[in-house]
């Protein structure tokens, strides 16, 4: 497969995905309105103005469309460079990740927010399918370049 086609199929996935869940969410579950689902697992409709956790909710939606669009740009870029491997499928799910979360920003000014995790009281905060995915390809963009450190050092050696 193309790389090209290859990122835009994760990334396509992804974003469909995200949108179509928050959809589902907004049309039938109430704002604010919490299921259980699982001993450790909520659906919830919570609308989300800040970044992870909620931070600089107070920044306004026009910074993070910014640093959205900014983030956007350096990945496609850096994903130009790439040839194959374990980056180009974690770079993929970023890129999805933070333009199904960038579609929110501008179409509504925040981003929903319905996957509710908890352990007793405590509560990861609410996130998404592009969450997940940002989440998800973060762990894997790190693995591939630890990774790629280590076989770099043995060949040194």
């Amino acid at each position: 497969m193309n790389k090209g086609v290859f990122i835009a199929v994760i990334s396509s996935i992804i974003i469909f995905l995200d949108y179509l869940t928050k959809k589902i969410i907004v049309a039938k579950i109430m704002l604010y309105e919490s299921i259980n689902v699982l001993p450790f697992l909520n659906i919830v409709h919570v609308q989300n103005r800040g970044a992870a956790f909620s931070i600089l909710s107070n920044m306004g939606n026009k910074y993070f469309i910014g640093i959205y669009v900014i983030a956007i740009i350096a990945i496609v870029i850096y994903l130009s460079r790439l040839t194959k491997g374990l980056e180009l499928i974690a770079l993929s799910l970023i890129l999805g990740g933070a333009v199904g979360n960038l579609i929110d920003r501008i179409l509504i000014g925040k981003v929903t927010d319905f996957i509710d995790v908890f352990v007793g009281r405590w509560h990861w905060p609410a996130f998404n399918v592009a969450d997940s995915a940002l989440t998800i390809g973060i762990v894997l963009f790190l693995l591939a370049n630890i990774k790629q450190e280590k076989e770099t050092k043995e060949t040194k050696e």
